[in-house]
């Protein structure tokens, strides 16, 4: 069930000769959170591999989303007059977003200090990122509720779009330079998005139904916060990196058709999904399994571009999970009496496969490396 080979043997060579290659200026990180990973990474046993402290942080994850989904799957229990969530539930939230930061923060330097390293490891790292990416606004939203203080249910959505690109968009970069500039936002990001759960959790969220500047909301102003560091910092420098790479010819210098090839997959399912949220009042009706189908769709077209960038090989021009996404919409337009029993199907069909994605590729390289995921050699625990 999970031998399928969806890696070349392309791939497999070009996993061969990667190498890792990271440049991170942000002040946070160099100044305050390295020497803390650098100290808290002393105290881990040898035996404990990298990949198990990556997926720890996952789970972590995984438990907001229970736990939010459970007390608040309609988005609303923070709203004004709403019989609300347990504070306790914030601050849980909070400490496991947090830890969960921390954990991916030491990953890789577990994996250096016991001799480690490898594709493997950054792949699995980087392709659980672009999960996480999206559960972290996710589970934010259960924060604000959806009031008058808070945004409508399209502008949630883009703002969930806005984040993810921020993401995509470094790995664009790196899949045309050969370098991941890790984006100053993703340190504040972490430390922003635990505070809010923390502060919910100590003073509950009405704290947050208050207005900053004149009819501004506190969600609003973080809405416009959002959309604005995606679009005047990670974009326009990403950019300028990639027209750096070429002019000193320091890149992988794809062809301009092969250097945008990452594009139209994202395009193409953000077409899809927009204009499907426009046309219709499917986000009304389930606003968490429209964004859960979103997210997974990009996780998997994310974890595709990493495993194009990582092998020296060209990205996809359209991923096939598109197909039946385009489908989906097209039945849900013929058959609207069934759209949200379609929209069950297909985010129930997209995790499944997405999940098949990523452990067949673990599972691929684990044999091609010879190595295992979740275990260090005997000879790496001394």
């Amino acid at each position: 069930m999970f031998d399928y080979k969806y890696l070349s043997v392309k791939h497999l060579k070009g996993f061969n000769n990667y190498k890792y290659s990271a440049i991170d200026t942000s002040p946070l990180s160099k100044y305050v959170m390295h020497p803390t990973w650098n100290t808290l990474v002393k105290i881990v046993p040898r035996w404990v591999a990298p990949n198990l402290l990556t997926f720890a942080g996952f789970l972590c994850m995984l438990v907001n989303v229970v736990l939010l989904t459970i007390y608040d799957y309609d988005l609303t229990a923070s709203a004004v007059g709403a019989q609300g969530i347990p504070r306790a539930i914030f601050t849980l939230c909070g400490v496991l977003l947090f830890l969960a930061y921390h954990l991916d923060g030491i990953d890789g330097k577990q994996a250096r200090r016991i001799g480690v390293s490898g594709p493997l490891g950054e792949m699995f790292d980087h392709g659980i990122d672009s999960y996480i990416v999206f559960l972290i606004p996710f589970c934010l939203f259960s924060v604000f509720g959806r009031d008058t203080y808070s945004i409508p249910e399209f502008r949630g959505y883009l703002v969930v779009l806005s984040v993810v690109l921020n993401f995509y968009v470094s790995h664009w970069e790196k899949y045309n330079t050969g370098i991941l500039y890790l984006p100053w936002g993703y340190d504040l990001s972490m430390w922003v998005a635990s505070i809010i759960f923390l502060v919910a959790g100590v003073n509950g969220p009405e704290v947050y139904k208050t207005y900053v500047y004149g009819e501004v909301t506190f969600v609003q102003a973080l809405e416009l916060a959002i959309h604005t560091t995606g679009l005047f910092t990670t974009l326009p420098v990403a950019v300028y990196n990639v027209y750096l790479s070429y002019k000193k010819r320091t890149g992988k210098m794809y062809p301009l058709v092969d250097a945008l090839r990452p594009i139209w997959p994202m395009l193409i399912m953000t077409c899809l999904m927009t204009s499907w949220a426009a046309s219709s009042d499917i986000m009304l009706r389930d606003l968490r399994a429209f964004l859960m189908l979103f997210g997974t769709l990009f996780s998997n077209i994310a974890s595709r571009l990493i495993v194009a960038e990582m092998s020296g090989q060209c990205c996809d021009t359209i991923s096939w999970v598109n197909i039946p996404l385009a489908i989906g919409i097209g039945l849900a337009n013929l058959l609207p009496h069934y759209e949200l029993a379609i929209l069950y199907i297909l985010t129930a069909f997209t995790i499944c496969a997405h999940l098949h994605y990523g452990i067949c590729v673990v599972r691929q390289m684990c044999d091609h490396f010879k190595i295992q995921c979740f275990k260090v050699p005997k000879d790496k625990r001394k």
